[in-house]
C-alpha cells in the first residue's frame, strides 16, 4: 500500500501530461500529492519535514508553472529539492557535527559511527548527483524527454537504496540465535 502510495502522484503526473500537457499534468501532481499527503498524515498522525518540503516545493513550483504558463519552474522543482536535500546534510555533518541520516534512522537501526557517516556523505553525494542530472535534462532535453526521465529515472533512487540496503546488512545484528 505504501509503495503504491508513493508511486502514484508520478504515475498520474506521467497519465495526464500523456494524455493532456504539462499544465494539466502539473495540477494533477499537485492535487495528487496533496491528497497524498493528507492519506500519510491520516495513517501517521504526522509528516516527517522531507514530505512537507516536497509538498511545498511541488505546490509553489506548480502554482508558478499554471499561473506563468511556464515548464520550467515544475521541470526545475525536483533540482531545487535535491540540492536542498545535500546542502541540508553537508551544513549539518561538517558545520553543526550532527549526521541527520543517523538522527532520522538511529532508532531502527544500530551500525558504528562511520558507517552512519559513509551513509550521510553517500546521501550527499546522490542528492548532488540527482539534482545535477536533473538539471541536465531539464535545461537541454525536450518537456517530453524530461517527463519521460522523471517516471524511468526512478531507477536511481531504487538502485542507490538497495546498494545501501546491500552495504548496510553486513552491519545489522540478528535477533537468531547462531547454530
Amino acid at each position: 500500500m505504501k509503495l503504491v502510495l508513493d508511486f502514484l502522484p508520478i504515475l498520474l503526473f506521467f497519465a495526464a501530461f500523456k494524455m493532456f500537457n504539462i499544465y494539466v499534468a502539473t495540477a494533477v501532481l499537485m492535487t495528487a500529492t496533496a491528497i497524498q499527503m493528507g492519506v500519510i498524515y491520516a495513517m501517521e498522525r504526522k509528516l516527517q519535514t522531507l514530505q512537507k518540503i516536497t509538498l511545498a516545493l511541488i505546490l509553489v513550483f506548480g502554482t508558478l508553472t499554471l499561473v506563468l504558463q511556464d515548464e520550467r519552474f515544475i521541470k526545475w522543482k525536483p533540482t531545487v529539492l535535491y540540492a536542498a536535500m545535500a546542502i541540508a546534510l553537508a551544513v549539518a555533518m561538517w558545520v553543526m557535527r550532527k549526521n541527520f541520516l543517523k538522527l532520522l534512522l538511529g532508532s531502527q537501526m544500530q551500525l558504528p559511527e562511520p558507517v552512519w557517516i559513509r551513509l550521510n556523505v553517500a546521501w550527499i553525494c546522490y542528492c548532488l548527483f540527482m539534482s545535477a542530472v536533473n538539471g541536465y535534462v531539464a535545461a537541454y532535453y525536450s518537456t517530453e524527454a524530461w517527463v519521460n526521465f522523471k517516471l524511468w529515472g526512478y531507477a536511481f533512487p531504487l538502485v542507490f537504496i538497495a546498494a545501501q540496503g546491500v552495504y548496510i546488512a553486513k552491519y545489522l545484528k540478528t535477533d537468531e540465535p547462531a547454530g
